[in-house]
């Protein structure tokens, strides 16, 4: 039987210059969260750094099916009761 031991990643450093009072509102909003300045900092990067990545995200497609996607765009919905019914509705604009 082998052992295995879970060795953590070596962590890099990173340096920044932060005004004192930004410093003070992470470090509050830290304790809120129970967390230390570093790990906040980093969970917030992190997430700013996904977000900003997904918000690159590309679709490819063959022509054949992007023009069909954009068909079914400029499809007219199919008519149902609820879009009936908001037709119906004067709009919040028009009510006097």
């Amino acid at each position: 039987m082998v052992a295995v031991i879970d060795i953590p990643a070596k962590r890099e450093t990173l340096n920044i210059r932060i005004k004192a009072e930004d410093r003070g509102l992470i470090d509050r909003a830290a304790k809120t969260r129970g967390k230390n300045r570093t790990d906040f900092i980093l969970e917030a990067a992190r997430q700013a750094a996904e977000s900003a990545l997904l918000d690159q995200v590309v679709i490819t497609a063959s022509p054949q099916a992007y023009a069909k996607f954009l068909q079914q765009l400029d499809k007219p919905p199919a008519p149902n009761k609820r879009l009936l019914k908001t037709m119906k509705k004067t709009a919040p604009w028009d009510r006097k």
